[in-house]
């Protein structure tokens, strides 16, 4: 292979993955992952050793997974849009010995955090250009410290033993007090882990090949990250997207004649916005299957999708810690609009009241799952925060639901506060303690809100003690927090309404903004 994995490349087999102009082939994804191997095992990493990733799409994400195969060491996928602080929370609770990171995404704020001896420097490609914000920086890699990651892999024997299955990434998804937590599964045989595959390739579609997909999503989200390595495992083809952009998209499914999607409903809702003569101008008949899934689907948006690319739309309900849960077909859909489908097989699902008991069909109450991997759940560090998501045996997936007399899944609302903008999860209550921690502001709440293209938004109301605009409470959270957690919309108030035991009453206030909202239109 090149020296250089990030210059086009001419495959010396079919291509597995594509990005612009450049292509790779696997043969090439896994020499330059035993040469990555390599030079970790070099600077003393080992075995369940973090490496923090914080890179946009691009092909170094599958070298590493690769390489998990040769050193067992931790991939940690980090949000590259996150500040400064929220990564340091991630890269010191995972106490990460090595980062891997875009040349331009290294800030001089970002280097002074970083705590590791080991920074790998990978030059950004053509294909990506710097995000609103980001200074760019790609001289970074010449400093003391850091190496360049071309350099970094030509220097590198390739690593010579055997390997074995490649390790699923450690990612951090975040619970009801907002703190960032790496989802683990401990045990977890190759039997199980064969098992929770094969009910995902099921509900992705990939017992149906050949595959040639697109990466319409973020490679350090769980389901993107998932869906990437497995269209590679499963011998297709990967066309990467720098971000998601719909008139690319269908040029992209044209051109390559794609066969499988993984989207989320803010996908929907732009491709269905684009002109009608955009929309008709591109072949699509190659499309097999579309899966969506991350945020609930407007049913007027589904209907549309379906009605436009035909009946190749499938659903799924799922979370980081238990993989997919549910799953269900356009055809299953129209007949009960609304659901997210019937348990994947070897999936228990239960509805149950605040005691734990097992409720009836049409009975709302709280989703517990089990299957064969559940009891392996864990989280790094938190312990008990593991046990209190068990009962039974069975996972509380702090959703709200209830199921008909089929079997089939719909879901009401959340038991946390969790707001999903454009299939992004968002944690009210780490934006309230950043609210909490400015001198002006006595007290708040935030709190998520339907919107027409990300699904939901999130709204602050807050009761100040001190001057403060609302432009200069954005300007403060930006400093603390990544863009898509700072609330759109603010409202201000001289005392929030509280409960008898002196909280607030988040409910109401919900209730009344929504009212009011509904009263203007």
């Amino acid at each position: 292979m090149s020296a250089d994995p990030l210059r086009p490349v001419m495959a010396a087999g079919s291509p597995a993955l594509v990005f612009g102009a450049r292509t790779c082939s696997m043969d090439e994804v896994d020499a330059t992952a035993r040469c990555a191997a390599s030079g970790l095992r070099r600077a003393g990493l080992r075995e369940h050793d973090a490496v923090a990733v914080i890179l946009r799409n691009d092909f170094p994400w599958f070298v590493l997974h690769q390489a998990t195969r040769y050193l067992g060491f931790d991939l940690t996928p980090v949000n590259w849009r996150l500040k400064p602080a929220e990564i340091a929370l991630i890269l010191s609770d995972c106490k990460a010995k090595a980062v891997i990171v875009h040349a331009d995404l290294l800030t001089t704020e970002l280097a002074n955090i970083i705590p590791c001896s080991l920074v790998v420097v990978v030059a950004a490609p053509a294909e990506i250009s710097p995000a609103p914000g980001v200074v760019k920086n790609d001289q970074r890699g010449a400093a003391p410290g850091f190496v360049h990651w071309a350099r970094w892999i030509e220097q590198s024997p390739e690593f010579k033993g055997a390997g074995n299955n490649p390790k699923p990434p450690l990612f951090y998804t975040s619970g009801t007090s907002g703190k960032p937590k790496a989802v683990l599964r401990k045990n977890a045989t190759p039997e199980i882990a064969a098992k929770i595959n094969e009910r995902t390739r099921l509900a992705w579609g990939f017992d149906n090949p050949p595959i040639r997909a697109a990466m319409t999503g973020p490679l350090h989200h769980s389901a993107p990250n998932g869906y990437g390595n497995m269209v590679l495992q499963s011998g297709g083809l990967l066309v990467l997207m720098a971000r998601f952009d719909a008139r690319e998209l269908l040029r992209l499914i044209e051109r390559h004649e794609i066969t499988h999607l993984h989207l989320v409903p803010t996908m929907f809702v732009r491709l269905l916005a684009l002109p009608e003569g955009v929309r008709n101008r591109h072949k699509l008949d190659s499309l097999r299957h579309v899966t969506h899934g991350a945020a609930p689907c407007p049913a007027e948006v589904k209907r549309r999708m379906i009605d436009w690319w035909g009946g190749i739309i499938h659903e799924y309900y799922g979370m980081t810690e238990t993989g997919i849960i549910t799953c269900s077909s356009s055809a299953e859909w129209l007949a009960r609009a609304g659901t997210v489908g019937r348990p994947a097989p070897g999936v228990e699902l239960e509805i149950r009241d605040e005691q734990g008991n097992q409720l009836g069909p049409f009975k709302e109450g709280a989703i517990h799952v089990r299957h064969e991997g559940t009891h392996c759940v864990s989280y790094l560090n938190r312990e008990d925060n593991a046990a209190g998501l068990r009962r039974d045996g069975f996972i509380a997936t702090g959703d709200i639901g209830w199921v008909d007399e089929e079997g089939f899944l719909r879901l009401v609302s959340r038991q946390s506060d969790m707001v999903i903008s454009g299939g992004v999860n968002i944690y009210p209550a780490e934006v309230e303690a950043e609210l909490i921690a400015l001198d002006e502001i006595a007290d708040c709440v935030v709190f998520g809100v339907p919107e027409p293209e990300f699904g939901e938004q999130l709204v602050a109301v807050v009761e100040k003690r001190g001057a403060l605009s609302e432009t200069e409470i954005i300007a403060r959270l930006a400093t603390r927090l990544a863009d898509f957690k700072i609330p759109k919309i603010y409202e201000f108030s001289r005392g929030l309404p509280r409960e008898d035991s002196g909280k607030i009453n988040k409910r109401r206030i919900k209730e009344d903004y929504l009212a009011r909202a509904a009263a203007r239109r």
